[in-house]
């Protein structure tokens, strides 16, 4: 008897990674992302150093980097459920080519972008918090749910493929204009570049650059500074606490700020498409549920300085908005192909008949 189907395996996966993204950034709000100074282990040790020889041991290899216990282990932690996620996706991709009719392609891309996952989480600690390694390991994690949850949608389709044909006729979007997919499409798109400007927010650590609302207090837009933007900054022993100065952290998180304004007027704009189109009432509402609670977890961040949990559910209502995004779009393209189908089908059976 099989302990996990290759669907439970999928669904488990995917929670999985939701808790791999919880616990990064968890890691990274408890300045615990140099916890440990090298990769994988931590101190030369598999486990976060215990007994007085090891401490003193990790003392003399790292002499630089003090070992701070509480901090080591919510980098070790996170790295174990990371290693988790990367060993399961391995196992998704090695049972899908022993079966038939499992998705193949999208398994392989989850594996490289895990791999490459990997490599943005080592680069991360050699090379001391470098923003734009930060930003990417952040955009990877959230890809890789997005594509665990396709890959959900996937199975949930291909089991349900016998009676789609004709529940398509009853619950497939009607009327899902090129309009609507277009929107659709363009707010994944912005609520990605979203994603993006948090992320970069966060590595260079200017989310507590303002701290009035609805943009910033003093002259931001004389001070308004685009190299903050460029990617690659001068080299620095370190980047944690940020190298940036004032004006520059106001300019990004000034840029987050609108952006997030941006990105609230889009989604409510395919909100309201969305409430009204039959069969797509019910990713208008889970839309509409994430983006309220986000935003007020936003003002929340501005008003109250940044408190660790709310910060940590910021990011977490992130990768739930991605993914309600996500499966709107999957739900509008592929919703709109199979009732095409059935209605090619309906007709041949017509012909036969």
């Amino acid at each position: 008897m099989r302990l996990f189907s290759f669907k439970s395996l999928i669904y488990f996966t995917f929670l999985l990674s939701l808790c791999v993204i919880a616990l990064g950034a968890y890691t990274r709000l408890t300045e615990a992302g140099l916890g440990c100074p090298d990769w994988p282990g931590c101190y030369g040790f598999i486990l976060v150093p215990q007994s007085t020889e090891q401490q003193l041991a990790a003392q003399q290899i790292f002499p630089s980097s003090p070992l701070e216990v509480e901090k080591a282990w919510n980098e070790m932690v996170h790295r174990y459920f990371a290693g988790s996620l990367g060993i399961l996706i391995l196992l998704i991709n090695v049972l899908a080519w022993r079966r038939k009719y499992a998705p193949k392609l999208l398994p392989a891309f989850l594996l490289v972008t895990v791999i490459f996952q990997a490599l943005l989480g080592m680069w991360t600690v050699t090379m001391a918090l470098m923003p734009i390694v930060v930003m990417g390991h952040l955009l990877g994690g959230f890809i890789t749910a997005s594509l665990l949850l396709l890959l959900v949608l996937r199975v949930r389709q291909q089991e349900r493929k016998s009676t789609a044909i004709f529940s398509s006729m009853l619950h497939s979007p009607r009327s899902s204009s090129s309009y609507l997919k277009v929107l659709a499409l363009g707010a994944l798109f912005v609520v990605v570049g979203q994603i993006a400007l948090g992320g970069w927010t966060a590595s260079n650590y200017a989310a507590v650059a303002c701290t009035q609302l609805p943009v910033c207090e003093g002259d931001w837009q004389g001070n308004f500074d685009p190299t903050a933007f460029e990617p690659i900054q001068p080299v620095h022993d370190s980047y944690q606490y940020g190298v940036l100065n004032y004006h520059q952290r106001v300019s990004i998180h000034v840029a987050h700020r609108i952006g997030a304004m941006v990105t609230t007027a889009i989604l409510i704009l395919l909100i309201s498409f969305l409430l009204r189109t039959a069969g797509l009432r019910k990713y208008g509402l889970t839309l509409t549920a994430a983006l309220i609670v986000q935003v007020s977890l936003g003002i929340t961040n501005i008003v109250a300085s940044l408190p660790l949990l709310v910060a940590v559910g910021h990011n977490v209502m992130g990768v739930v908005l991605l993914l309600s995004i996500v499966a709107t779009n999957y739900r509008i393209y592929c919703g709109q192909q199979i009732l095409q189908g059935s209605h090619l089908f309906a007709r041949e059976g017509r012909n036969h008949g």
